[in-house]
This record gives structure tokens, C-alpha cells and sequence, in this order.
């Protein structure tokens, strides 16, 4: 099975995108963890539609499951989106799906994240995030905890600690994941997480031997591709 995963696209040359894909495998499951859109962008739905018909020109046929960016997240850009994409992407806002893949059943909790500190974007009245004191932190726990599947990933545009945030100003930290979610992972141990959001983190670290991937498309510049039974090892 191939899982290939992306984020980030929001100030990225869709171009770049088209020529990543080409070189691709097709994937049995897409995710994409948030900001496909921007948010000076007049119509973000225009941009999901260049993405898709990138996908679709690959003859990619596997489903797609996405969660929102702090670019694009709020209302009414989450529900514009989602009612123009709905039939073609699974949209995850503190939810759970479980698909089943080659035989194999996956389940998969999705959500913009979890900051340890306000962001500025909540502050401006863009987009209405969680810190860690939320509701959110323990949805997401219950979330994982419920899920009886062959595997497990939590997938977040905020990152669930801080060390794929490697490169990224010290002080920005808290605006940019949590490292209190090290504890969910820690409890709930998916086989892997994946976000977006750090354009200078780095593309790997590990929470106990859990990978943590950030496939912020600024960092990596291509489609990340995983093997759930030949995951990156610490």
C-alpha cells in the first residue's frame, strides 16, 4: 500500500505541484493536511479546483482525505469548499474516517490541531484554533482511542510536537503545534501523524517511535510517498 501526502500549497506555484505529481507513484490514499488555498486568495475553492484537476489529469483514482489550514479555516471558507468538494475529498474538521484499503482497514482522526499557545491569526478574527486548555486536545484523544483499525494516523495542519519544527524561530513555537499532543501520541500510539504548516521545519522526527512527518510542500518540494508496513524507523 502507498500513502502519499502533501500540505502547504497556499503561497506555492501550482506548477511545481503538476511536475511533483508527474513524478510520483499513484497512491492508494491521499492525504493532504491543510492549506491548499491562501488566505488573500479572492476564491479558494479556485485552488482546490487546480489541485484536483492535477490529481485527476494523473489518472490518481485513490480516495482523498484533508483537513483545513489556518489559511483556509473558518467559516464561510470551510463550508464553501466543502460542499463544492465533497464528492471528491473527504473532509475531516475533529473527525474520525476508516476506509478500507487493500484488504486493510485504516482509520484516520483529522483536525487543523492543537497550539500550546493563541495564535495571532485567532487574535485578527481570521481563524478560531484550540490551544492546549480546548476541547479539541481531548477530542482528538477520544478520537484515537476509539479507532480499532490496522492502522492508525492522526492527521494535523498544526504540528503535534515541536520537533519537526527544527528551524523554525524558537519563539514561534506555541503558535505553530504542541508539544502537550506528545502526550496523545505517546497514549494512543498511531503508526504515524502527518501535518503541514512549518515551511522551515524538517520533513522527519520521531515521538518515542512513533514518525512524525511534515509534508509542508516548502520544506520537501515533492510528494511525500510512505509504506505503512516499511515506515522510517529512529
Amino acid at each position: 500500500m502507498l500513502i502519499s501526502t502533501f500540505a502547504d500549497l497556499d503561497r506555492g506555484d501550482i506548477n511545481e505541484l503538476a511536475a511533483a505529481v508527474k513524478k510520483a507513484k499513484k497512491p492508494d490514499l491521499l492525504l493532504i493536511a491543510g492549506d491548499v488555498a491562501f488566505m488573500g486568495d479572492s476564491d479558494q475553492t479556485k485552488k482546490y479546483t487546480e489541485m484536483l484537476k492535477i490529481i485527476e489529469d494523473a489518472k490518481w483514482t485513490c480516495p482523498i482525505v484533508a483537513v483545513f489550514g489556518n489559511h483556509e479555516s473558518g467559516e464561510p471558507n470551510e463550508t464553501e469548499i466543502i460542499n463544492k468538494f465533497k464528492d471528491k475529498i473527504h473532509f475531516l474538521r475533529d473527525q474520525s474516517l476508516k476506509l478500507t484499503i487493500k484488504g486493510k482497514t485504516i482509520g484516520i482522526v483529522g483536525s487543523i490541531g492543537v497550539l500550546d499557545s493563541t495564535t495571532l491569526w485567532e487574535s485578527d478574527g481570521i481563524v478560531g484554533v484550540f490551544d492546549q486548555f480546548g476541547s479539541s486536545i481531548e477530542k482528538l484523544n477520544k478520537l484515537l482511542k476509539s479507532l480499532d483499525t490496522d492502522i492508525k494516523i492522526l492527521l494535523t495542519h498544526y504540528a503535534p510536537t515541536y520537533k519537526t519544527l527544527e528551524g523554525e524561530p524558537e519563539e514561534l513555537l506555541e503558535v505553530m503545534g504542541s508539544e502537550v499532543m506528545e502526550r496523545i501520541l505517546k497514549r494512543t500510539k498511531p503508526d504515524f501523524a502527518i501535518h503541514g504548516h512549518a515551511h522551515h521545519g524538517i520533513p522527519l522526527a520521531f515521538v518515542d517511535k512513533i514518525p512524525v512527518i511534515n509534508a509542508a510542500f516548502p520544506v520537501n518540494h515533492k510528494i511525500i510517498e510512505l509504506d505503512p508496513d516499511n515506515l522510517p524507523k529512529p
